[in-house]
């Protein structure tokens, strides 16, 4: 007998293993889904859409989906990774029951996006009740406010899709414009406005970002009425540096930290600041960063037509080598600018806090990790009802890892390592007295990780 020169132990594979369960793991999201109540509640909220002898309820379909994204699916077939675990996921609906309930719901599609909406917003108060002192309104006030930020994202299309168009970028698509609420420097964030729009939609239409930020708010527990007050601030890039967006702002009595395009006129001003207006900039730690200066515009500027209360600062620095200057750059550093109605903190610490917009990309990320990538129908409106199922999947994941992975760098995970790490673990299905047994298996690396994150789960007490 020869002796194998192979990496790798040699073995006789089968097809016979039985009471086997892998991703396994998934169960840390199937408890985060009945802690925060969202099946019921989307289950309540689409009610009207389920058919009298209907074997399946669509909140559970949308669920679901929801789920089959959020552990790695890319398409809606790809919940049949959950149908063949009937011992962990219950009943799933088949292909074509969830073609036909997609088609039902693109039919009537603003009151279905509003239904699923109001779910939402149930369950994310839900969530973030239970969270406590790590809910991103704890303790929010304006000088901690609760962020949103506001981006938005490319997304290509491969084939004639409705309202598919050409982008700025030479691509072919869609560019919607999201929401996402920061969970600050030790979190992740969560979707909580998504506006699906044709691939040609502009980058600073004001209207759409109103329209963001009002269904953003609606998302919050902590906004009643029209006045939500300064403990929430909003963050964009320039694109929201718009007079009708900012107008809106002001109305809404909502804090903002908006970059705002430099014009000619605005960046000879800036040659006029004396030396002692500069004051060093920070970098992510919060350090003075050497090459990076901050400095007030607010006085030396025309803001008339602006509106009351708004600051503009602007940061020099060093470019990045092989960097292109702008037109509007100064003495070979790069200017950037940006608008906030914030009137406390040192320039640096605003200044700082406006950078970390940069987060709303990891976030856009996750989304795209989560089925955004690749909007998989033809028709617009049912596109629409995907969006809402990518923002259930991205909320699922944000909501389980603040309530289970609490003060661990899992806390942080993006979804590849959550899926590498936690969902993988498999476990061996052992049905004994009625009651369902998961034995997860002892070698997985992350399974004190895992176990813990559901004690914490089953600790939390009831929702509704």
């Amino acid at each position: 007998m020869s002796k194998s020169t192979s990496f790798y132990p040699s073995m006789r594979v089968s097809g016979d293993g039985a009471g086997v369960v892998s991703q396994a793991g998934v169960t840390l999201l199937l408890a985060a889904v009945a802690k925060t109540g969202l099946g019921r509640e989307l289950s309540t909220a689409l009610t009207r859409w389920r058919k009298p002898s209907a074997t399946h309820d669509p909140g559970k379909i949308l669920t679901d989906l929801a789920v089959s994204l959020a552990v790695g699916g890319d398409c809606l077939a790809d919940i049949d990774q959950l149908r063949s675990r009937p011992q962990v996921f219950g009943p799933v609906a088949s292909d074509p029951t969830v073609s036909r309930l997609i088609a039902t719901l693109a039919a009537d599609v603003r009151a279905v996006l509003s239904a699923i909406n109001t779910a939402r917003a149930a369950a994310r108060q839900n969530a973030w009740r239970a969270a406590g002192a790590g809910a991103p309104d704890h303790g929010a006030d304006g000088a901690h406010p609760v962020i949103i930020d506001l981006d938005a994202t490319l997304v290509g299309a491969h084939s004639e899709k409705e309202q598919a168009t050409p982008t700025y970028k030479r691509g072919f698509g869609f560019h919607p414009l999201c929401a996402f609420v920061d969970h600050g420097a030790g979190g992740t964030g969560e979707p909580v406005a998504m506006l699906l729009r044709p691939g040609n939609a502009g980058a600073n239409t004001a209207a759409d970002h109103i329209t963001v930020t009002g269904q953003a708010l609606a998302q919050l527990p902590m906004t009643t009425g029209y006045r939500v007050g300064r403990k929430v601030l909003i963050r964009t890039d320039s694109a929201g540096g718009t007079h009708e967006f900012l107008d809106y702002l002001t109305r809404r009595h909502l804090g903002y930290s908006v970059g705002i395009g430099l014009t000619g006129t605005w960046a000879d001003q800036i040659s006029n600041l004396l030396p002692q207006a500069w004051t060093p900039a920070y970098d992510a730690d919060g350090v003075q960063r050497e090459g990076a200066w901050v400095a007030e515009l607010t006085g030396v500027l025309d803001l008339s037509g602006w509106p009351a209360g708004m600051r503009v600062l602007v940061r020099k620095e060093r470019p990045h080598p092989g960097a292109q200057l702008r037109f509007t750059d100064h003495d070979g550093l790069r200017l950037t600018a940006f608008a906030t109605n914030t009137g406390h903190g040192q320039l640096a610490e605003l200044e700082l806090r406006h950078r970390r917009r940069a987060r709303c990309e990891d976030r856009i990320r996750t989304a795209k990790a989560c089925g955004l990538t690749n909007l998989p129908l033809k028709g617009f409106d049912q596109n629409q009802i995907c969006c809402a199922i990518v923002e259930l999947a991205a909320d699922l994941l944000a909501w389980m890892q603040m309530l289970a992975l609490t003060d661990h760098p899992a806390r942080r995970w993006e979804p590849k390592t959550l899926r590498l790490r936690l969902f993988s673990i498999a476990a061996r299905h052992t049905p004994h007295a009625r009651q369902h047994h998961l034995k997860l298996d002892r070698h997985a690396p992350h399974l004190p990780l895992l176990l813990d994150g559901i004690q914490r789960l089953t600790r939390l007490p009831a929702t509704g």
